[in-house]
């Protein structure tokens, strides 16, 4: 006879798989919209929801080792939409694999969200480097992905770390002409202007996150790299800083581009003027900036929303670049090791022990500059074999090599499940 506690962990799971189920059946009754629209992202905006993500299948599979808690867990996961990433292939494979999934959402009357993520010369050779061969390679590419899209709706993301880690950045010999770096912003600029020209696509430019580059040098970034020739940008891709935090730090983004480029005279192509999250206190409204300090203190972020108020005003949002926030990891924020644990760089970043699911994937933010919060970064998928620069092969805060950055990592998916804050649910 079965014992009733697992009699009811059965049930339990079983409507749980159930109800993932039932989500997919309730998209597939929703009918596209007929006519298109350059307003791909508003708050009534429903994202589509892969019923064979790798949380589903991870469903299953729980579910089979009498896992039934964790099979709950993934069940929920897979509820909610997630992007799917496109990181390599011919131009003719990259068109029929993009062309297969916004057929699939527009089938139920959704707004699939995709990354393009193909750049040369990507994350300067670190865990998810590659890329196209070369420019050339990557605008076919490109042309190859929008036209996959057509005239259907779709979200994108480009090039996470593309403008926040530039060929110049990787190092003093990576890039010592400039010449890498201008070709990287040129097909950034390429890519955002490809992909919105189609007329029901929506295109956010990734600009790192809240503890990565100052305001000012990536609203330059931005502008430098086509962002005005899509709808925005995109922040926290990957990464795991506080919500509320980037959204702060977007909007001081959106504000010093319109500084730099629609704002005072004297202050046209200026954009490091502005201040950033590492101003500590108020400057004479003169555009001059304040001190730095040695690290990004929320505490003094008055100073920097008092600098905006006095040199930017409240310009009306539609004058502004929007942005997307990605959740995917971010509940618990981000991951700070014990003081004295590591002499190097301990890879905060990098699959960051003990972190939790964010805010829910929704278009209705209610933040006037933020379109939506979208789980960018399939959660469960490693970043990498992570080292803490310890020297070593094994990651000391798992104490095991860790999966090659991309690949689906079921205890990592467990950890970010159990830990989701708010606390993970069904997508009604």
């Amino acid at each position: 006879m079965t014992p009733p506690t697992l009699r009811r962990r059965t049930a339990a799971c079983v409507a749980a798989l159930a109800a993932c189920a039932a989500l997919t059946a309730t998209q597939a009754q929703a009918q596209p919209q007929a006519t298109p629209t350059q307003d791909a992202v508003t708050p009534a905006t429903k994202f589509y929801v892969d019923p064979h993500s790798k949380a589903a299948k991870q469903a299953v599979v729980d579910f089979k080792n009498g896992d039934f808690g964790n099979a709950a867990n993934m069940a929920k996961m897979a509820s909610w939409p997630q992007a799917e990433w496109f990181t390599e292939g011919t131009p003719g494979q990259v068109r029929g694999k993009v062309s297969k999934l916004v057929h699939r959402a527009r089938a139920v009357g959704r707004t699939p969200v995709l990354v393009a993520y193909n750049v040369p010369g990507r994350d300067c050779t670190q865990y998810s480097s590659g890329g196209a061969a070369s420019s050339a390679a990557y605008r076919k590419w490109i042309d190859a992905f929008a036209a996959g899209i057509g005239n259907n709706k779709a979200v994108v993301v480009v090039e996470p770390d593309g403008t926040a880690l530039l060929p110049n950045d990787c190092g003093p010999d990576v890039d010592p002409s400039g010449e890498l770096t201008a070709e990287r912003t040129a097909d950034l600029a390429y890519a955002v202007k490809t992909l919105k020209a189609k007329p029901r696509t929506a295109v956010y430019l990734d600009a790192g996150n809240v503890q990565w580059r100052p305001v000012g040098d990536m609203a330059q970034r931005l502008l430098d790299s086509g962002v005005e020739h899509g709808d925005g940008f995109a922040l926290n891709v990957s990464n795991t800083h506080p919500t509320d935090h980037n959204a702060r730090y977007g909007t001081w983004i959106a504000k010093c581009m319109w500084y730099a480029t629609e704002g005072p005279e004297d202050a046209r192509g200026h954009a490091e003027r502005c201040a950033g999250q590492h101003y500590s206190h108020a400057a004479p409204n003169d555009g001059t900036p304040g001190n730095s300090v040695s690290a990004d203190d929320p505490a003094t972020w008055r100073w920097t929303d008092l600098w905006f108020d006095q040199n930017v005003g409240s310009p009306s949002s539609d004058r502004l670049h929007h942005f997307v926030i990605d959740t995917s990891r971010n509940g618990l924020g981000a991951w700070t090791p014990e003081p004295g644990k590591y002499t190097g760089d301990p890879e905060p970043w990098c699959n960051a022990p003990g972190r939790g699911l964010g805010p829910r994937p929704t278009a209705d933010t209610g933040v006037p500059l933020v379109d939506a919060y979208l789980w960018i970064k399939i959660p469960g998928e490693s970043d990498g074999s992570c080292t803490r620069n310890t020297g070593g092969t094994i990651d000391p805060e798992y104490g095991i090599v860790d999966p090659p950055a991309g690949t689906w990592w079921p205890d990592q998916a467990h950890t970010l499940a159990r830990n989701a804050a708010p606390s993970l649910t069904f997508n009604r």
